[in-house]
């Protein structure tokens, strides 16, 4: 019999460690909030060096699955923000070279069904937020790059209202890719401010009557009419989104 095996894979100490911790985390062993025993406790419990427990909790640390309780040396478990996973998130994807319509089809995707789940789901306080974004891009004198901003909160106020967890989380780094496409476009297409504004009323008008299928048709009609606002400027759609800084 020939049987081909593969080298086995080596994990330096502090890698094993990590992962250890981690999986601890990861299925709620340890919650949220927990402190980690001291430096000195894991390393006898896990046998190992203590500097390799260090360097197993700076690994943790940078996947913010830890961090440092303030004024002590203790770590505590912790929940990555959504703006910590979308920075991550955004960059893979620029790195990827994704494009201007992949973005764009991807906010298809998502957008139509964050509003039918608002129009269902909204609190009043949710409602409030969107309404806020929605008065805060329609004033009038609003900097390009406020205007921007406005775009992206009101996409982060639909999905909030929704009550899915899951929408922010894969919404944020698709919007930072948009603010980037969208500082190009918001002053170079003049009908551009004035076509959001309109499109984000009837948006939350429909959410504000909770008439998800009308949401919904209208959130549609709001992501496709940005093709049209890139293709005016002449944005090719089959280019790498220029990707900035988040703010």
């Amino acid at each position: 019999m020939n049987a081909t095996f593969a080298p086995l894979s080596f994990a330096p100490g502090y890698r094993r460690v990590a992962s250890e911790i981690a999986a601890r985390i990861l299925d709620r062993t340890l919650k949220e909030g927990e402190a980690l025993p001291s430096e000195l406790d894991l390393a006898a419990q896990f046998a190992v060096n203590r500097s390799t427990v260090r360097e197993a909790l700076r690994e943790l640390e940078s996947a913010d699955l830890v961090a440092r309780r303030r004024g002590t040396k203790r770590m505590v478990v912790a929940r990555p923000a959504t703006s910590q996973i979308a920075d991550r998130m955004r960059n893979a994807l620029a790195l990827n070279d994704v494009t201007v319509r992949e973005v764009w089809e991807m906010l298809e995707v998502l957008e139509p069904p964050a509003a039918d789940g608002a129009a269902r789901s909204r609190t009043s306080s949710a409602l409030a937020r969107i309404e806020e974004a929605v008065d805060a891009y329609s004033a009038r004198h609003v900097r390009a790059q406020d205007a921007v901003a406005g775009v992206a909160e009101f996409f982060r106020a639909v999905a909030a209202a929704s009550g899915n967890r899951v929408l922010p989380l894969m919404q944020e780094p698709l919007l930072q890719l948009l603010e980037a496409a969208l500082r190009v476009l918001i002053d170079a297409a003049p009908p551009a401010r004035e076509r959001i504004a309109v499109a984000q009323k009837r948006v939350l008008q429909a959410i504000q009557a909770a008439d998800g299928a009308l949401a919904r048709t209208w959130m549609a009609k709001h992501v496709r009419d940005f093709r049209r606002g890139f293709e005016f400027c002449g944005i090719d759609l089959d280019t790498p989104v220029p990707v900035g800084q988040s703010d």
